[in-house]
């Protein structure tokens, strides 16, 4: 994604790429080292992206928006909401009940972190982006304090009503996601 958003030029269309990572426990630019507990045998990367530490694993949907905000008309602030507003819009289709909060970007259920957003800016575009729990194994986010926060639960898809696997989210959010980003007509 670095490597794309390098090459890219003023005609390089937007792509959105839907994946699961091994596991793997990331640190954003600022992140301090302090929120990673007890990694074990879990890889800690420094990567370019806003925000602390996070986990990424089997059974969580990541999404990385590779969007030239310009084209798009879409500022820093409202490609993070357009993130979290087409996870709300997903839920709510499951008679879930979730939240976003400006001061601590996420989606949030019953106070649980459900799914995290952090972004890299940079050329005028987009990369890094969304991850949302599915249906993981969540032991490896009490080796963290996630998102910087000490004690912060997560929560899942599967244990809420919500799809099961990732390919199902990945399916059900993608229309939301190209909705919310202004791509509605793409499919």
């Amino acid at each position: 994604m670095q490597r794309f958003t390098d090459e890219r030029n003023a005609a390089t269309p937007d792509e959105i790429w839907f994946l699961e990572h091994p596991p793997v426990f990331t640190l954003g630019m600022n992140a301090s080292r302090e929120h990673v507990l007890a990694p074990g045998d879990i890889p800690v990367v420094q990567i370019d992206r806003g925000g602390q530490v996070t986990y990424h694993g089997p059974g969580q949907l990541v999404v990385y928006p590779l969007v030239d905000l310009r084209r798009a008309k879409l500022g820093v602030r409202s490609i993070v909401t357009a993130l979290e507003q087409s996870v709300l819009q997903l839920v709510r289709e499951y008679g879930i009940c979730a939240e976003a909060r400006r001061e601590a970007p996420g989606i949030y259920v019953g106070g649980k972190k459900l799914g995290s957003v952090g972004l890299r800016i940079r050329r005028h575009s987009s990369y890094h982006g969304l991850a949302v729990n599915v249906c993981l194994d969540p032991e490896p986010f009490h080796r963290i304090n996630p998102c910087g926060y000490q004690g912060l639960e997560v929560t899942q898809l599967a244990e809420l009503g919500g799809p099961r696997t990732v390919a199902a989210a990945a399916d059900a959010l993608e229309p939301h996601l190209l909705r919310a980003l202004g791509f509605a007509g793409v499919l």
